[in-house]
Formats: C-alpha cells, structure tokens, sequence
C-alpha cells in the first residue's frame, strides 16, 4: 500500500481539532445578525449562514456541506454553549500525536486569506497543500510526500454552478500587499512571487471559460485568476478540512479527494508528451489517493470515475492515458473501480 495508517491518538486528536475549529467558524460567523440555512445544490445539502451586508442585501456565508457533525455544531451555538476551545493547545497535541501540519510562512499566508474571506467568498485551495491536508483527513500518512514552494488557489467563476455562494467580497490584492513578505505580482496577474525567494508563489487559478485561456477577474476576490482545463470537475462538491500549523487550525474549502486523485489522472493525460517526465508528481498523488479509496470506498471511486469519462471523449481519452501511466509507475495499486 501507498499509505499508512496514522495512529488512533493521531486520528482523534484530528477530529477533536477539527470539530472545534470549525465550531469557532461557525460561532464567528453567527455572531452577525442573521440565520442559519439549509440549501440542496445538485442533489446534495449545504448550510449557510445568511445576514444582511451594509447596504441591507442579504448575503450568504458557506458553511460547509449538511453532515451530523455539523448540525451538531449549530445546535452547540444555538443551545449557547459558550465552552473556551484552545485551539491553538489542540493543534499542537495533534501535530505531537503524529498529524501533519504546514510550513509557517505557508500558514501565515493561508490564514490571512481565510481571515479575509477568500473561503467564505468561494474560494477553494488546491494543489499539493490539500494533497497533504488529506494525509489528517483520511487518518494516513503517504508513502510519497510531497514538498512544495507554491500555494494554489482556486475560485470556480461564474461559469461552474458549485455549492458556495460568491456575494462576500475581498479585495485580493490589498490582502497579499498587507502580509508585508514582499510579493509582487507577475505580468499576469494571476501569479505572486516574493521578491527574495523567487522559488514561493502564490497562484490563482480559475475554471476555463469562452475567452481560452485569458487571465479573467473574478470580481468578488478583485483577483486576477488563469483558466485551466477540467478544473470545474474538482471543484463542484467542495469539502472542508482543517490545515495543522504551530499558529493553530485553519479551516478551508478543498476538493473532495475522489476528485482530487481523478483531475490529477486528467492533468497527466492533458500534458504534452515532451513534459510528462515531469509530471510524476501527478501519477504520485494520484496513486497514493486512489490506493486509498480502493480499499476505504471503491464505490465512490468507481461512480466518480464514470461522471469523469461521461463527461466526454476528450475527457475520457486524457483520464485513461492518465490511468494507463499510473499503472505502469504503480502497477501493485488497485485500479478495478475505475473500469473501462
């Protein structure tokens, strides 16, 4: 196998983190006047929390999809539970206990983005960041880490129906400017890198649109984002999960990691061949998640792989020209769900 399992202290010092972080979120952002919400998009439940903005206009505030743990969250804060969660005490017990956490300048930027309202605003993050958040997840530990100097953000437009709303607005680039670490943006726009240490960016990706492959502003964030292929697929359900640092949690919007490991096989298929030498990175993730999934829930994984190739024969000729190169690198992995 691609993964181990983390140890049950580990896993439950996770939930017991995670639980209380997103609590807070949710006394925060309750402390507004307004209501909470149920609402069904595609066939699935999600909880919000409507309030009215200055001007008097009703806005939404994404909560998180309807599970039992989190109804029991907002029947903690209706019921008035006004019990103190250390969560940075927590964090730190979890990190001992064996979970994975992030780098702090990756944390810090992270969670000045959190505080603004990027996740609230639609914002998802990507990348190998969530890869590695998945690791406290699912309680494992990869076999195939993965270390990276970029941090991917994702906001899916106007062109992709997804679960969050996108009526609370931030101004990006006045909140990169005020983490005072020296970004500055590239020609595009869509790309931050830090004016001493040229190898950290930060980059905003989007959902394909009419335009191509045109830079497109997604006014709620007054950002700059680059459209990719197949990005709408990983982010129309998102999840949330916790992000571990010594500064404490952080809660974000992330693809759910059925998709995850499925966009990775896309992206492999989309690259040309001169640069799929480069792209194991891809296969890597991939593997280890659909390892994972094989063996914890093979049903979700085989109907996630058939809304994949219905989606049509360009979609389905790059997800299996990704399959076929994962199963040459990992031959061992179990590929039955995704059949053929």
């Amino acid at each position: 196998m691609l993964y181990t399992s983390l140890s049950t202290a580990a896993q439950t010092a996770y939930a017991s983190l995670a639980s209380a972080s997103r609590l807070e979120d949710v006394r925060t952002v309750a402390e507004l006047p307004g209501s909470f919400s149920k609402k069904v998009v595609k066939g699935k439940e999600y909880w919000y929390y409507q309030t009215p903005d200055l001007t008097g206009k009703q806005i939404q505030i994404f909560l998180g999809s309807a599970s039992a743990e989190l109804t029991e969250l907002i029947a903690l804060h209706r019921g008035g539970d006004d019990k103190t969660v250390h969560l940075r005490q927590l964090t730190r017990q979890a990190i001992a206990a064996g979970c994975t956490s992030i780098v702090t300048a990756h944390a810090k930027i992270i969670e000045r983005l959190a505080a603004a309202g990027f996740f609230r605003a639609g914002g998802i993050l990507v990348g190998t960041h969530v890869y590695m958040a998945y690791q406290n997840y699912l309680g494992v530990r990869w076999q195939s880490a993965a270390q990276t100097v970029d941090l991917d953000f994702a906001h899916a437009g106007r062109n992709v129906s997804v679960a969050i709303p996108s009526d609370v607005t931030m101004d990006m680039g006045n909140e990169i400017e005020a983490l005072k670490m020296g970004f500055v943006p590239v020609k595009s726009l869509t790309t931050y890198v830090k004016s001493d240490e040229r190898d950290l960016q930060i980059d905003f990706v989007t959902c394909r649109h009419r335009a191509g492959d045109t830079p497109v502003l997604i006014k709620a964030l007054n950002a700059t984002m680059q459209p990719l292929k197949f990005m709408e697929f990983s982010m129309e359900a998102p999840i949330q999960v916790t992000l571990l640092a010594q500064r404490g949690p952080i809660t974000v919007n992330a693809p759910p990691p059925e998709k995850y490991a499925l966009h990775k096989l896309l992206v492999y298929g989309e690259r040309p061949q001169a640069m799929r030498v480069k792209a194991t990175k891809d296969l890597d993730q991939a593997a280890c998640l659909i390892d994972y999934l094989a063996n914890h829930d093979s049903e979700l994984l085989s109907q996630t792989w058939d809304q994949l190739i219905s989606r049509g024969p360009g979609w389905k000729r790059r997800a299996l020209e990704g399959l076929k190169a994962l199963r040459e690198r990992y031959p061992a992995v179990d590929i039955s769900p995704l059949h053929q």
